[in-house]
């Protein structure tokens, strides 16, 4: 990551907040050092100036813009809405309406038109005790004569479809026809502008990852896991806990899932045993992105130093799933076509492969392409026809079916899933990716 060697502005004291905590003695986990809310709250607002004044005017142009506009409620935002205000900004107030129009090298005009605009990045544009809302937006409109104005609306991205069919009747009945002809869907500038991450970013996000790693290490071991007394819900609540205590949140309820030899006479008790092979599913939402992991443990029974041969080589399987689908990840390529390629070389090494890749960021299963989903490994429709892009950030999802010998050739699934991004270096890892499945012992 030498590459986004970039100082963050406005973020003091971070480079020494980022030091890692020594690892405890004990139990041989490293804990990425946490920010503080005040710390996270400049952090984010740096890399919101840099997309604006940077990022924004840049896809602006691209996608054949010279005016967007998002307009949402309260407790009904637009998806894309939150990514434009400031970190202390938590909901959109009453109708919120934020009005962008490029002007050339002046750059991208910021208009907030609501009763509390988002401070300091935007310009207040409307005074409610001398005209209304709908009737200043004309206004604004008119006197910018913008030739295409875009709106987010799609029927295929959620991301993309934040203006509700109320708030586009009003819009309508505000403007001139001759400027409602001129409304477009700008998905693609939502969408890209979402899932684009800023090299200040990019920097960061290894670390984010490596905070959501060092809490599945701590769970994934003695500290956490007796054998025979535990259950998985005893690790899914440590681990939203955990969460909770570094002052950050879940996207979504983790999981932990028990494999075990069907000879075993424990069945499907959810409580751990030693010989049983853990899985968890896990991601933290922290200053402002999100992560998503999926990773492997296995309860040594005694005498065991090691995991079953069967096991190991059912992760070096699954490694060489990741790699392969690394190395199909091209921009310009669609989701569905990298689907399709990784699926095709997987299959001709022998893998029994299954990939459901998806886009990471803001959001948990974010803008941008899916590559694959679960239940369609023949390609998704829409959503896997958009192409991928440099600079965005992926969770590699997958997983691979093998037998095991010493589970009387028991089938296993090996699930994992290890966040990436795509830079015009080629798709790596943001953080150091297990080889080998963790042992507890």
């Amino acid at each position: 990551m030498t590459r986004y060697r970039k100082p963050i502005l406005a973020a003091a004291g971070l480079i020494l907040a980022l030091a890692v905590i020594p690892a405890w003695a004990a139990q041989n986990v490293e804990r990425p050092a946490v920010l503080d809310l005040k710390t996270q709250s400049a952090t984010f607002d740096s890399w919101l100036k840099i997309r604006l004044e940077r990022i924004l005017p840049e896809l602006m142009r691209q996608e054949g813009f010279d005016m967007w506009l998002v307009i949402c409620r309260e407790s009904n935002e637009d998806p894309v809405f939150m990514s434009l205000v400031p970190f202390n900004q938590m909901y959109a107030s009453r109708l919120s309406i934020l009005v962008f129009t490029d002007k050339g090298s002046e750059g991208v005009e910021r208009l907030s038109l609501s009763r509390r605009p988002p401070s300091g990045l935007y310009q207040a544009a409307w005074e409610p005790e001398k005209i209304g809302q709908w009737e200043r937006l004309a206004q604004i409109i008119k006197e910018r004569n913008p030739k295409r104005i875009g709106i987010d609306e799609s029927p295929t991205f959620n991301y993309a479809d934040g203006l509700s069919a109320s708030l586009k009747a009003s819009l309508l009945k505000a403007l001139p026809p001759e400027y409602a002809s001129r409304l477009h869907s700008a998905e693609r500038l939502a969408l890209r502008l979402l899932e684009r991450r800023s090299p200040e970013e990019l920097e960061v996000y290894p670390h984010i990852v490596a905070v959501a790693h060092g809490i599945i290490a701590e769970a994934f071991s003695r500290r956490v896991i007796t054998p025979g007394v535990t259950t998985t819900d005893d690790v899914v609540w440590w681990m939203r806990e955990r969460t909770r205590e570094l002052g950050q949140t879940n996207w979504f309820q983790p999981s932990v899932e028990i494999q075990r030899p069907k000879s075993s006479p424990y069945g499907n008790s959810p409580v751990i045993h030693r010989g049983d092979l853990l899985h968890c599913d896990f991601g933290i939402v922290y200053i402002g992105l999100c992560t998503d992991t999926q990773q492997l443990a296995y309860v040594l029974k005694e005498g065991e130093t090691d995991a079953p041969e069967g096991l190991k080589k059912a992760m070096i399987e699954g490694n060489r799933l990741q790699d392969i689908h690394l190395e199909e990840m091209k921009a310009g390529r669609t989701g569905n076509e990298v689907l399709a390629a990784a699926l095709k070389r997987a299959k001709d090494e022998g893998l029994k492969p299954s990939i459901y890749t998806h886009p990471l960021g803001r959001h948990g299963h974010a803008a941008g392409p899916v590559i694959g989903l679960w239940d369609k490994q023949g390609g998704v429709p829409g959503t896997g026809d958009f192409p991928l892009f440099y600079d965005t950030v992926w969770s590699i999802e997958l997983n691979v079916r093998s037998v095991v010998p010493e589970w009387n050739n028991q089938e296993v699934t090996i699930a994992l899933e290890q966040d990436a991004a795509l830079t015009k270096e080629g798709a790596h890892f943001l953080d150091v990716r297990p080889t080998t499945i963790r042992l507890i012992r």
